[in-house]
């Protein structure tokens, strides 16, 4: 039979866990700031009118749990989620999907152990989760695309009010691609076309581009320089315009490193939104490598 007598780190814990938990409560009763008063400042001020449908919905978590800090990321990986509990920051507004699909659905995942791990790491630290794509795109300037323009350097040769297309110094598709690749620290960057084509004036379509989008821009630029592509669709039609004679070249930048920069900005700006609470970009990180 166990003895009851208690340990004086046990009772430590206890009196731990007790001081948490009603310093929660009683933030509750005195109508600290909960993430759903959070996603409300968001809707007033984005400058955009909210629409619906829309995949800005709540993930994950209780919407009126009382928020302590707030983390930005591009995804709402279990590292990050792992990060930002740490971090005390228990809402997590993501850019991307936290459950593997656009939508989130998670009616076919319920006997993946993966999935279980993460949904019963929020529950257990009490995370609420919520995506932040279509209405931070929507809004103009489109932050993603300026934050990804700065890291670069092209802020400056922007060509009109378009943040799709740069007018660079004239130089070769080689030296673009290892240049982009220094600044955004990828190994994920891949190119096609000659590397030794001059090129200047660039077409940017940040994150996943369509073939629709890649058809109406590729042809007004030198370089198209994307996230990442459907290699059955995009990929196929840069090979067949180089086929054709024209000399263009695509560079893939990869999905996260091209967005990412944007959710910084996104943190910067919820700063000024939500004073009361700690707000701190968590960057997902590039998740590729290439062997040496």
């Amino acid at each position: 039979m166990q003895s009851k007598t208690l340990s004086r780190r046990q009772l430590a814990h206890m009196a731990g866990v007790a001081v948490a938990t009603s310093g929660t409560f009683l933030a509750a009763e005195q109508g600290t700031l909960t993430a759903r008063h959070v996603i409300e400042r968001i809707q007033k001020n984005i400058g955009v009118p909210w629409r619906r449908p829309t995949v800005d919905t709540f993930k994950a978590g209780d919407p009126d749990t009382p928020v302590a800090g707030i983390a930005t990321s591009f995804m709402a990986t279990l590292d990050v989620l792992q990060r930002a509990a740490a971090a005390g920051k228990n809402l997590v507004i993501t850019h991307e999907p936290t459950f593997y699909s656009h939508m989130d659905e998670t009616g076919g995942l319920v006997g993946d152990p993966i999935f279980r791990a993460k949904r019963d790491f929020i529950a257990q630290s009490k995370l609420v989760i919520w995506r932040f794509h279509d209405h931070w795109h929507a809004r103009q300037p489109d932050a993603i695309y300026t934050a990804l323009a700065q890291l670069l350097g092209w802020e400056k040769f922007g060509i009109g009010k378009s943040q799709e297309f740069y007018a660079l110094p004239p130089t070769t598709l080689g030296a673009l691609a290892l240049d982009m690749q220094t600044r955004l620290k990828t190994q994920a960057l891949r190119v096609i076309g000659d590397p030794g084509i001059e090129v200047s004036k660039v077409a940017l379509s940040p994150g996943a581009a369509g073939p629709f989008m890649q058809m109406r821009l590729m042809p007004q630029a030198d370089v198209y320089v994307c996230g990442e592509a459907t290699e059955w669709e995009g990929i196929e039609y840069a090979r067949d315009t180089i086929a054709a004679g024209q000399k263009k070249g695509m560079i893939l930048a990869g999905h996260v490193v091209t967005e990412e920069p944007g959710m910084n900005v996104c943190a910067q700006w919820l700063k000024t939104l939500v004073p009361e609470v700690s707000v701190e970009w968590i960057p997902a990180g590039d998740p590729f490598w290439r062997p040496a």
